[in-house]
This record gives C-alpha cells, sequence and structure tokens, in this order.
C-alpha cells in the first residue's frame, strides 16, 4: 500500500469528491479537495510542492479537467496528474491529451493500481 503520496482531488460533485477522498485516505494517502479548475489552480500556486499527484474529473463547468491538467503541465511538468470521467463521450474523444483515464465507476482495484502507476511514475521523474 502507497503511503507517502499526496493526491488533490479536482471534483465539482461535493459528494464523488468526498468519496474519492475517504477511498484515498483508506488507502494510505493524503487527500485534500478542489471544487473547481480555479481552487486546484490557487492550491497548486502556494503548495505545488506538497503535491504529488492531481486526480481530476475530466467534465467540470467553465474549465474542463482535460484544460486543467493542460495548463498544470505547462505550469509544473514534473507533477503527475490522473483524470475520471464517467462519460462514453469523453472516453471516445481524442484521448492524445497524455494523462492517464480511470473511468467512473471505478472499482477499489482500479483507483489502487492507477494511484500506484502515477505515484512511481512521479518518483522516477524526481
Amino acid at each position: 500500500m502507497v503511503t507517502d503520496a499526496r493526491i488533490l482531488i479536482v471534483e465539482d460533485n461535493q459528494q464523488v469528491g468526498d468519496f474519492a477522498a475517504q477511498l484515498l485516505a483508506d488507502l494510505g494517502f493524503t487527500a485534500r479537495r478542489a471544487g473547481n479548475a480555479r481552487d486546484a489552480l490557487a492550491v497548486l500556486e502556494a503548495e505545488h510542492d506538497e503535491i504529488d499527484i492531481v486526480f481530476c474529473d475530466v467534465v467540470m463547468p467553465r474549465v474542463d479537467g482535460v484544460e486543467l491538467c493542460r495548463r498544470i503541465r505547462a505550469r509544473w511538468p514534473g507533477l503527475t496528474v490522473v483524470l475520471t470521467s464517467g462519460y462514453s463521450h469523453v472516453l471516445a474523444e481524442d484521448m492524445r491529451h497524455g494523462f492517464p483515464l480511470l473511468q467512473k465507476p471505478y472499482s477499489l482495484d482500479d483507483l489502487v493500481r492507477v494511484m500506484r502507476d502515477a505515484h512511481a511514475q512521479n518518483r522516477k521523474v524526481f
């Protein structure tokens, strides 16, 4: 089990975000939340060195998750991002953005696998 990764969850749905945060905490991650892209960028501006992985919903108002993750990659290229979505059209659209995508609803096993892979990738960068 991973116990030292710090996750920023970007999810506009409060219940889904709280559920993801609880699952990740149960897995040994330190999780904090942002409800939208603007809030996520504010957290990262202040504390990017305290975040290992950004776990971001794709479909959000104003700035979607793919655009947010592109902005994150441009500003903090070493920061690992993982996208999540429950919409099949997102999965069928252009996926050349280069970010791992976890389809909702996801199983605990899938979440563990994606976060372990993301955490391992993060450690290789630094």
